[in-house]
């Protein structure tokens, strides 16, 4: 089975709480779920699609790519345009702040060539995970293509799975993202949506409002993240406890890394119950340590 993951790689400082140092890494929604899914479930092929540029910061975040064995051939390249940049900062808590530089990121012209709109890079995948994020950088005629190339691409069995990972500064207001989200959950076939964006982008009331519009789309099969209060299941009911995590030092990463590992298990052919259990353990672990990627890729299987 092949998975594309696709979106933005950016350049990321990490600040202490004292603001005086910053450790530099790369993250991005959907390259932290491409790595934990790879981490999850090795024999799967996972590839990240995005746009980089021909700097010295797209070199080192290809290389780390490939040290997560990640597939990077379908990877394009600017000429003009570089990786974006953000800062995080974590309060007391663990949560997180945000300040971006991302408004030249080669990223925005994922699909784009000189004369036309192509999604050739993606046609050859089984699975294809994107997020709000990845349909808000691009340009509006291109979301609406990529739309429409995804709904005839899964005529023939592949799925899409989706995230509504909202940033309300990515987009030009609330209505512009409740269209573009609304559109890709009735081309979605695992949801992994979190409560609080879909609570933000359609003002649902409560989970069970939330679940019900999302089946309503035509979900039949993924999860409702839901903080430390554990997953909601989108398929078959489940009742299962899912205990808080021990400590939380750093939210960064929590949903993408819930994604990752519930896709390894189910793409690999555990059951939803399990798949969920495995998501909720993982987000667990990864909040109880600074930073988007846990440094050691066994402890996606230790507690």
């Amino acid at each position: 089975m092949r998975v594309a993951c696709v979106g933005e790689a950016m350049v990321e400082l990490s600040l202490d709480r004292s603001g005086g140092t910053a450790q530099v890494g790369f993250a991005g929604d959907t390259l932290n779920t491409a790595i934990y899914l790879k981490r999850s479930a090795p024999d799967l092929e996972v590839a990240y699609v995005t746009r980089l540029g021909r700097d010295p910061f797209s070199d080192r975040m290809l290389a780390f790519m490939a040290s997560e064995e990640l597939a990077t051939g379908a990877v394009s390249f600017s000429d003009a345009r570089h990786p974006g940049l953000y800062a995080i900062t974590t309060d007391a808590a663990g949560e997180r702040s945000f300040t971006y530089w991302r408004d030249r990121s080669a990223a925005r012209e994922l699909f784009q060539t000189c004369n036309s709109v192509t999604f050739e890079a993606l046609e050859e995948f089984d699975v294809i995970y994107l997020s709000a994020i990845t349909l808000a950088i691009l340009p509006e005629h291109v979301r609406s293509e990529f739309c429409k190339w995804l709904g005839i691409w899964r005529g023939g069995g592949a799925r899409v799975v989706f995230d509504s990972n909202y940033r309300p500064a990515l987009w030009a207001d609330r209505a512009e993202a409740q269209a573009a989200i609304g559109r890709l959950w009735e081309l979605t076939d695992i949801a992994l949506p979190s409560v609080d964006d879909e609570l933000a982008v359609f003002g649902d009331n409560s989970v069970d409002e939330v679940v019900a519009r999302l089946r309503s789309s035509g979900i039949r099969q993924g999860a409702l993240k839901c903080g430390p209060d554990g997953p909601a299941s989108l398929g078959a009911p489940v009742a299962q406890a899912y205990p808080a995590a021990r400590r939380v030092v750093d939210t960064t990463a929590a949903g993408d890394s819930f994604n990752g590992a519930y896709l390894g298990a189910l793409l690999t052919g555990a059951s939803q119950e399990a798949a969920l259990r495995a998501g909720h353990d993982l987000a667990c672990r990864v909040v109880g340590v600074k930073g988007a990627i846990l440094p050691c890729r066994n402890a996606v299987r230790s507690e």
